[in-house]
């Protein structure tokens, strides 16, 4: 158990890398796959199935097709990929970045913290996800409204940026 955390862990860590240290689309979106499928993981295995679904379907359904939009209207011939120079001076940039942090804050923080919801099942009645998920509606719903006006103000941000002139997405690409 220990060794697939760590390794959903590092790929999270990766994923958020990759998408953070390339400035062109095509591969941040295959970043962004990369970090929903291993964050997906990472519930899994704490026991949040139904969450982890929630997450995959809400994230790389919704999300992924105002980015695929965008992309499709970037239409760079050329784009900049992982092995380029520029690119792997920002992603070592940014893993230092984590390197140092990591030392910084090594003094036992995560000692407790890997075990999952459903080995505390002999004191509960209920699942452990089935009971995050009466919480998730009942004490944040107030988080999901927040999250639904920043995902409706960023596609009209994106369709703003990709507009262009005056026709809008009707323009030659």
């Amino acid at each position: 158990m220990t060794y697939l955390m760590s390794l959903l862990l590092m790929g999270l860590v990766f994923g958020l890398v990759g998408v953070a240290s390339n400035p062109s689309p095509y591969y941040a979106a295959l970043g962004l796959v990369v970090v929903a499928g291993v964050s997906c993981g990472i519930m899994l295995s704490h026991g949040g199935p139904f969450l982890s679904l929630i997450l995959f379907l809400i994230y790389l359904g919704g999300m992924l097709v105002v980015f695929a939009y965008s992309a499709a209207l970037a239409a760079e011939p050329y784009p900049e990929s992982w092995g380029d120079w520029s690119v792997g001076v920002n992603g070592c940039l940014y893993l230092g970045g984590v390197m140092i942090g990591c030392l910084l804050l090594w003094d036992g923080w995560s000692e407790y913290s890997w075990a999952p919801i459903d080995e505390f099942s002999d004191f509960s009645i209920f699942r452990g996800d089935m009971s995050g998920v009466a919480v998730m509606y009942s004490e944040g719903g107030w988080m999901l409204v927040i999250s639904a006006w920043v995902l409706l103000l960023t596609l009209f941000v994106v369709l703003e940026l990709t507009r262009g002139l005056a026709r809008g997405a009707l323009r030659v690409v």
